[in-house]
């Protein structure tokens, strides 16, 4: 797994970066943001003069990381290949989709694989049935860690120290009314995830939504990352919500470990 620590230098911190890298992915970052745009909103977004911006979509455009339409550029599709790739070297994946659709056809919900990178949960995997409900946790979307029932479930698989170490980092930022925003809360329901095994997310990520996350450990020990179930708050309640669905995931994650620690 990576070798970021928590407590360790970051670029962001020593300015140890490439100015013309970091423009280019200011441009990126619009391009996504925008769904497409014109090089002049473009040079405004990432403070830059039309014609430096421009220079930089055509290296961009060089390598299929931009294409042009008329006088729009938008992200081209040399991402998919290269999120693909990564995705398909991450320890388990396989195993970890064909679970992952699994858990979504039997719960009718939606069902999320979920890694830690750089102190954030990024949703490597997501299957949703077709009565499941579309969230904004999509492939390749990055949350503060501890806002989703994954991300606490990883958390968990931490020392207070490493988790203490990301929340000085990065705090505590709310979504909602009912994110954890205090350091003392989240360490005890941390310590309540290592008891039951399960975390639970009630509309701390987004309002409306509930789900349930476990932990999935590789056969090393090291965590892997989070498998989750998540659904509307009126599909999610009683006993589905506090019995069976964290018993469904278990088992789940249970099969997963066993079938990566056998393969």
């Amino acid at each position: 797994m990576e070798d970021w620590k928590p407590g360790g230098s970051s670029p962001e911190a020593d300015g140890s970066t490439i100015q013309s890298i970091d423009t280019s992915f200011a441009i990126v970052t619009a391009l996504r943001e925008t769904n497409g745009a014109g090089v002049t909103e473009l040079a405004e977004r990432a403070d830059l003069s039309k014609s430096s911006a421009h220079k930089h979509l055509r290296s961009l455009m060089k390598h299929s990381c931009v294409v042009k339409e008329d006088e729009e550029y938008r992200l081209g599709l040399r991402y998919l290949d290269l999120g693909a790739h990564v995705r398909s070297e991450y320890p388990g994946s396989a195993e970890i989709k064909h679970k992952l659709r699994d858990l979504a056809a039997e719960t009718g919900e939606s069902a999320q694989f979920a890694v830690e990178e750089r102190g954030h949960a990024v949703v490597l995997h997501r299957d949703v049935s077709h009565s499941g409900v579309y969230s904004r946790g999509r492939e390749g979307r990055r949350f503060p860690i501890h806002q989703t029932a994954a991300g606490k479930a990883i958390l968990s698989q931490h020392s207070d120290q490493w988790v203490r170490e990301i929340v000085d980092r990065y705090g505590l930022l709310a979504a909602t009314p009912q994110t954890i925003t205090e350091k003392t809360v989240l360490f005890d329901e941390l310590a309540e995830i290592r008891d039951r095994g399960v975390a639970f997310n009630s509309e701390e990520s987004t309002e409306g939504l509930r789900s349930v996350a476990a932990p999935v450990t590789g056969p090393d020990g090291d965590v892997l990352g989070a498998l989750a179930v998540a659904g509307p708050t009126h599909r999610l309640t009683g006993d589905r919500f506090d019995r069976e669905l964290p018993n469904l995931v278990r088992s789940i994650v249970n099969e997963i470990e066993l079938n990566l620690a056998h393969s």
